[in-house]
């Protein structure tokens, strides 16, 4: 099978842990050049360094994705070193699970900055490059919860929404060159519930995720496909889940 990923340039963002780690793990085994974004510079310069002592391609940029200036920094990163940007991949994202009248504004706002501002940040980054270049791949991490709405994720999964409906209105407008994916992972085994404050919630995740959660290797297997496709072929959207979840 022909490798359509071997040289293609892709900046990740949330990659130092979970499935932004596990994608450019998988990228760099088959060629790729990766170029990290995370807020935890040593977790990026150790998978950085793992990656390069492997043979593999990687640069980073400390990166929050609710700075735009950040997203623009990281992209360019990408241009300067290797002349280009073939694929973004908007990963970053975070969970916070509450009932609507408990108030938690806060944790709406950084919901709504990080997991939708954010992604907006890096379309508006990434897309005049790929139009000078006549050629990109935007990759969006969404999540199930976007599909299937459930108590506690109502403005979590109001941004997944958000950018599920952005995502498609994106691949609309994009014309021939420009591919669009939104990847929708449903229980994973990531850090994601390490961030939510109710102690109870946050043991009934984690609780649920050992039980049935899936590698974020088989999330990084659905980029790998996505990318590996032929430029004229493009996938719009995947829906990647436990087999034990309902």
């Amino acid at each position: 099978m022909q490798n359509r990923i071997k040289g293609k340039v892709v900046a990740i963002t949330g990659a130092s842990s979970g499935i932004g780690e596990a994608t450019a793990l998988m990228l760099a085994g088959h060629g790729a050049k990766v170029v990290l974004g995370a807020r935890r510079s040593d977790r990026l310069e150790e998978l950085a360094d793992h990656i390069v002592k492997a043979g593999g391609e990687a640069l980073y940029l400390v990166t929050d994705v609710k700075q735009r200036d950040d997203l623009i920094k990281l992209v360019k990163l990408a241009c300067d070193k290797y002349g280009r940007l073939d694929v973004l991949i908007n990963n970053a994202g975070i969970s916070h699970l509450s009932r609507m009248d408990e108030l938690q504004v806060e944790d709406w706002e950084e919901m709504i900055d990080v997991n939708l501002k954010g992604t907006l940040y890096g379309i508006a980054a990434a897309l005049p490059v790929f139009q000078e270049q006549g050629s990109g791949h935007i990759i969006n991490i969404i999540s199930t919860s976007g599909l299937r709405i459930v108590p506690l994720q109502g403005v979590y999964a109001g941004t997944k929404n958000a950018v599920r409906t952005i995502t498609e209105a994106l691949r609309q407008e994009a014309g021939a060159n420009l591919r669009v994916t939104g990847i929708s992972p449903g229980f994973v085994q990531t850090e994601l519930a390490d961030h939510m404050k109710d102690p109870a919630i946050k043991a009934a995740i984690k609780e649920k995720a050992e039980k049935i959660a899936i590698s974020p290797d088989d999330i990084a297997g659905a980029v790998i496909y996505a990318i590996s496709q032929p430029p004229n072929v493009d996938v719009g959207d995947i829906v990647i889940r436990p087999t034990a979840q309902d």
